[in-house]
């Protein structure tokens, strides 16, 4: 994403366990790294914050008028299918100037498939 007022969460589940938000934190510097100008920003379902809501309004405080959503899930199950929609209504309603939009669960992004494959097959 460029400088455009566009924003991008990553969106993952979360965890107890302060050392399950390193990954997700490796990708979100991953991504400045390879866009410095992108507003990137990290959020998790449970057990962790910041939540969706806290991330996405720190988004729109700095300007984004388009956010979107990148869930860091290996395929599409309830949290996808059910929770995360109604968090995105929600958004919309909180934020009605801001476009929202999903990207599909990485797991099923054919470089990721690639990428676990050649991780497997790894000696």
């Amino acid at each position: 994403m460029q400088a455009d007022a566009s924003g991008i969460v990553l969106f993952a589940h979360g965890s107890r366990d302060e050392r399950w938000r390193a990954p997700i934190e490796a990708v979100a510097r991953r991504v400045a790294a390879l866009d410095p100008s992108a507003r990137v920003a990290c959020a998790y379902l449970e057990l962790v914050a910041p939540d969706l809501g806290t991330a996405t309004a720190a988004l729109v405080a700095g300007g984004a008028t388009a956010i979107r959503v990148v869930p860091l899930f290996l395929g599409m199950g309830k949290h996808l299918r059910e929770d995360l929609p109604g968090l995105l209504n929600e958004l919309r309603a909180v934020h009605p100037g801001v476009v929202f939009s999903l990207a599909r669960a990485v797991g099923e992004e054919p470089e990721v498939i690639d990428l676990l494959a050649r991780v497997a097959l790894k000696s």
